[in-house]
């Protein structure tokens, strides 16, 4: 565990996951901007870390490379939370994952938030395939993303829909979630 420096209580681990062209990057954005100190881990810088043997992460051979990356993410995020940093890690983090990052929470003794933004298909697809950059664009691997957020079961109360909100109300929206502490992962 890294120790937090003697004058900076530790600070927490927002994972703030959804599919592609949810709006995700935009709103760690606006949220790490509005906490101090902060970090913002997008979660596409560390897939690109890869430069060779890069497979991508929505194919199902991809499954070895993303366990990998995800864990090397976790423990980048958790690290930073232990020294004190608001961290905000923004990416696609289903169910399927959510138990590396609270790992990482535990070990580093901070606390694990968990907000899944997830807009109505159409606007996800909309959003997604007008993205520019690398970004994915595809339509169905968006389709099929999407459908992996749509039964979440015990995790439903840490969705929120922005099909309708601009950023700014997202944002202020997901901040309000984290204060309330409906968001915590124990």
């Amino acid at each position: 565990m890294t120790a937090p420096h003697p004058d900076q209580p530790p600070g927490q681990l927002i994972v703030l996951s959804g599919p592609p062209g949810a709006g995700k990057s935009t709103v760690a954005r606006l949220l790490t901007d509005s906490l101090t100190p902060s970090v913002h881990l997008h979660s596409d810088d560390f897939w690109h870390n890869i430069k060779q043997g890069w497979i991508a992460p929505y194919l199902p051979e991809s499954e070895h490379q993303n366990s990998v990356v995800v864990h090397a993410a976790a423990a980048a995020a958790g690290i930073y939370a232990s020294g004190g940093y608001q961290v905000i890690y923004d990416g696609v983090v289903g169910p399927w994952f959510i138990d590396v990052f609270r790992e990482a929470a535990a070990q580093h003794g901070v606390a694990l938030h968990y907000v899944i933004l997830r807009p109505d298909l159409a606007t996800t697809v909309n959003r997604a395939i007008h993205r520019t950059g690398d970004a994915l664009t595809e339509p169905e691997p968006i389709r099929a993303l999407h459908n992996q957020f749509t039964d979440l079961g015990s995790y439903e109360s840490h969705v929120l829909d922005p099909s309708h909100l601009p950023p700014q109300a997202t944002a202020d929206a997901v901040a309000e979630l984290l204060h309330s502490g409906k968001a915590i992962l124990q």
